[in-house]
């Protein structure tokens, strides 16, 4: 894929954050870590064998009910579930998020080129702000403008979108979304929006 023919021809980029900036497992596994180091101080229980079981579940099933699963296997009281949720919003990770390098080249080329760069977050937005701040921005950090679609227009990922671009003055036409979303998941976004699917960017 040629970067240089999108950043010539659209003046503004957004982009998304879980899976399109960074792998999104590289923070719900260290968040994985830091609870089974947690409950292994607290119950006495085998660390090593909780965040084995855990990797295991997320690689197969994903995240989806990953503390009840977890729980039922280790007999853990369900009120550490609390302790978990929250681990996931203010976790102080033991490695920095590294961002894929071909993202980074890309974010790099872009700013160098004075196009601007918008960061969308989807979900809670405590949460995103904790996985932003452990990033590792190599510099490109400072030429983002943040927006959380919790905040800006209620979890909608495509009116967060329509509200960038007007509350900017950008032209949809010149606007790149940089996400993961399939076809149907594009319903509802501005028709002269441009998508650029991340997998395209990392496979070339």
């Amino acid at each position: 894929m040629n970067t240089k023919d999108y950043i010539k021809d659209n003046s503004a980029f957004i982009f998304q954050l879980d899976n399109v900036l960074y792998p999104e497992k590289d923070y719900l596994l260290q968040v994985y870590y830091l609870f089974a180091q947690f409950m292994e101080y607290t119950e006495q229980m085998d660390g090593r064998s909780i965040i084995d079981f855990m990797r295991e579940i997320y690689e197969k099933e994903g995240d989806v009910a990953i503390f009840f699963k977890t729980a039922a296997q280790f007999n853990l009281p369900e009120k550490y579930k609390d302790n978990f949720e929250l681990l996931h919003q203010n976790a102080r990770l033991p490695l920095k998020l590294l961002m894929f390098a071909k993202v980074l080249s890309f974010i790099q080329e872009i700013t160098a080129a004075g196009k601007k760069v918008f960061l969308l977050a989807d979900g809670d937005p405590v949460m995103q702000l904790n996985k932003i701040r452990q990033m590792e921005w190599h510099g490109v950090g400072e030429y983002l403008t943040v927006y959380f679609s919790a905040e800006i227009a209620e979890g909608s990922t495509a009116e967060a979108v329509q509200i960038i671009i007007e509350k900017h003055g950008l032209e949809p036409s010149q606007v790149v979304l940089v996400n993961n979303c399939n076809k149907e998941q594009k319903r509802g976004f501005n028709e002269m929006l441009n998508f650029l699917d991340i997998d395209k960017l990392l496979v070339t």
